[in-house]
C-alpha cells in the first residue's frame, strides 16, 4: 500500500498543476489567473451587471472604446466611425476578424444581431431602438456598416461603444438557441470559453500570444466576503467585487493592491411634476437638501455607491465637475427653510411604491431631517428612479430622467436636441448647460451611483477597470 501511494503521488500532483490549482493554496502555474466574480446574469452580450459585461469584455471585442469625459474614441473592432450630415453614418471594420469558431466577423454579423437584438427584446433593444433610432442599418460590403437614422446624432460613436452591440455568429443567428449558446458563448474578443459555463464558473483560454500575461483565467463564482479572504490566503489572484464591511480594511490588507470605478448604474429621486405640493421648484429643493446621502450610503447602501456630486454620474459626465452641486449636499436647516418659504403644508407625504431597497429609509431620513410627516402608504409623492445604463452617451442618462418625470420647460427640449446633434467630442458643453437647467428646476434630485472594487495577489500586476467593461482581464499581468 505505502509503494502504491508512492507512485500516486507524483500523478496527482501533476494533475493538480494541469488544473491550476494545488490543495495548499500555492500559486497555479506563471500563465493561469485565477479570479473571483460574483455570478452573471447571463453569458449573452445582452449586459445587465458587472460580472456579465467584465465577461463580455472578455469574450468579445467592442466596435470602439469611448471615453465620454473626453469625448475620444479609441477604435478596436471598428477601423473608423465617419459621417459627414450625422444622419448617415458609416463605420469600417477592421480585416481579419474572426469568431472563435473561426468564422469571419463581417458588417453582416452586426446588422444581423442588432435584428435579432431587436426582435428578441432584450435590454440592449432600446439602445437600438431608442438610441440609436436608425430607419435602416445595412452592410453595403463586408467591412462596411451604414446606418441611416431619423434625426442628426453626434452621439452615434459613444451608442456604438456599448458592449451590448458586440457581434454574434451565424450559427446561434440562425438557431435563436439562446440558452445553449449562454453556457457556451462564442464571440470575437481576446478569450474564448472553454467548455460550458457552470454556476460555479468556467475557464477562459486566451485566443493570441500575449506575454506577460495570463494564457488561462479560471473563473470562480462565489460569496463576495469569502473570495476577498481567499485573495488574501493566496488561495485566489483576483477577486472582482468586495463587500462592504471590508471596504476599511481593504486599504491595509492591499495596500496599493486594490482599485474602485465607477459603476453605469445611478439612483434620483423622482418628483411628482404635476402633483400639488411639488410642483414648486423650491420645495423639490427643499426635500433634496434633507437627504443625507453619506448615511445612507454607510447604511443601508453597504458602501457600494459614491453619494452624487452632479446630476450626470462619472460614468457619463463630460469632463469633472469641480464642486459638488447644492441640491446634492445636506442641509437640514436651508431645507426647512425652503419648504417654510414655500408653504409646504404640514400634511402627511406619501412616497411612491417601489422595489428599490434605499427608498423607505431615505423617506424616513427627509421627514425627520425637514419635520414633514410621513404617510404610511405610498401614494403620489416622490419616487425611486434605479438606471441601468448601457451606453457612455449622457443622452442615455437625460432621456431616462425625461421619461420618468415628464418634464418640460421653456428650451430644454431645444437645448436638448442640441446637445444630441453636436458631435459627441464637441457636445460637452452643451450637456453641462441641459444639467444646469435640469438641476435649476430640480425634477429629480441626485442620489449615487454605483461604483465596483477589486483587490488582488502579489503575483498580479496591471489591474484596471472601466465603468462599462469592468476589470479588463486581458490586461493583467501575471507572474
Amino acid at each position: 500500500m505505502t509503494m502504491r501511494l508512492r507512485l500516486l503521488a507524483p500523478l496527482l500532483a501533476t494533475a493538480l498543476a494541469a488544473a491550476g490549482c494545488t490543495e495548499s493554496g500555492e500559486p497555479p502555474a506563471p500563465d493561469v489567473l485565477r479570479v473571483g466574480l460574483a455570478a452573471p446574469a447571463t453569458l449573452l452580450p445582452d449586459v445587465r451587471d458587472q460580472p456579465g459585461r467584465m465577461l463580455a469584455g472578455a469574450l468579445w471585442t467592442p466596435l470602439s472604446d469611448y471615453d465620454p469625459a473626453t469625448g475620444k474614441l479609441t477604435p478596436r473592432a471598428a477601423e473608423s466611425v465617419t459621417s459627414a450630415d450625422r444622419i448617415t453614418w458609416t463605420v469600417k471594420l477592421k480585416d481579419g476578424g474572426k469568431f472563435h469558431d473561426g468564422t469571419p466577423v463581417t458588417a453582416q454579423s452586426y446588422v444581423d444581431t442588432w435584428q435579432a437584438i431587436g426582435a428578441e427584446r432584450w435590454q440592449a433593444s432600446r439602445v437600438v431602438k431608442d438610441l440609436l433610432r436608425a430607419k435602416e442599418i445595412t452592410a453595403p460590403d463586408p467591412l462596411t456598416i451604414r446606418l441611416v437614422l431619423d434625426r442628426p446624432s453626434g452621439q452615434v460613436p459613444a451608442l456604438l461603444s456599448s458592449p451590448a452591440l458586440v457581434p454574434l455568429p451565424a450559427s446561434v443567428l440562425k438557431s435563436r438557441d439562446w440558452p445553449g449558446f449562454a453556457q457556451r458563448p462564442v464571440g470575437n474578443g481576446p478569450f474564448r470559453l472553454d467548455g460550458a459555463w457552470q454556476p460555479s464558473g468556467g475557464k477562459l483560454i486566451r485566443t493570441a500570444d500575449a506575454p506577460g500575461k495570463a494564457r488561462v483565467i479560471e473563473l470562480k463564482t462565489g460569496d463576495a466576503a469569502a473570495q476577498y479572504d481567499e485573495v488574501k490566503a493566496g488561495k485566489l489572484d483576483l477577486s472582482t467585487f468586495v463587500p462592504g464591511d471590508r471596504h476599511e480594511a481593504m486599504h491595509a490588507d492591499f495596500a496599493q493592491r486594490h482599485v474602485m470605478w465607477a459603476l453605469p448604474t445611478t439612483a434620483y429621486l423622482g418628483f411628482p411634476l404635476t402633483a400639488k405640493h411639488f410642483s414648486d421648484a423650491t420645495v423639490r429643493h427643499g426635500f433634496a437638501l434633507g437627504i443625507d446621502r453619506a448615511a445612507l450610503e454607510a447604511g443601508a447602501l453597504g458602501k457600494q455607491v459614491d453619494p452624487a456630486k452632479s446630476l450626470l454620474p462619472p460614468a457619463v459626465a463630460p469632463g469633472e465637475r469641480s464642486s459638488t452641486c447644492r441640491p446634492c449636499t445636506f442641509d437640514a436647516g436651508a431645507g426647512k427653510s425652503l419648504l417654510t418659504q414655500a408653504e409646504f403644508p404640514n400634511t402627511p407625504v406619501h412616497f411612491g411604491q417601489s422595489q428599490a431597497s434605499w427608498l423607505r429609509p431615505l423617506a424616513d431620513q427627509v421627514s425627520a431631517s425637514v419635520s414633514v410627516p410621513l404617510a404610511t402608504e405610498p401614494g403620489e409623492g416622490p419616487f425611486a428612479i434605479d438606471v441601468a445604463l448601457m451606453t457612455p452617451s449622457p443622452q442615455e442618462t437625460l432621456a431616462e430622467i425625461v421619461k420618468a418625470t415628464g418634464y418640460t420647460s421653456d428650451g430644454f427640449a431645444d437645448l436638448l436636441k442640441s446637445a444630441e446633434e453636436t458631435d459627441s467630442a464637441e457636445s460637452g458643453e452643451i450637456y453641462r448647460l441641459v444639467e444646469n437647467q435640469l438641476l435649476r428646476d430640480l425634477p429629480v434630485a441626485p442620489l449615487w451611483s454605483g461604483h465596483g472594487h477589486a483587490v488582488w495577489a502579489e503575483r498580479v500586476g496591471e489591474v484596471k477597470a472601466t465603468p462599462f467593461g469592468g476589470v479588463d482581464l486581458s490586461g493583467v499581468s501575471v507572474r
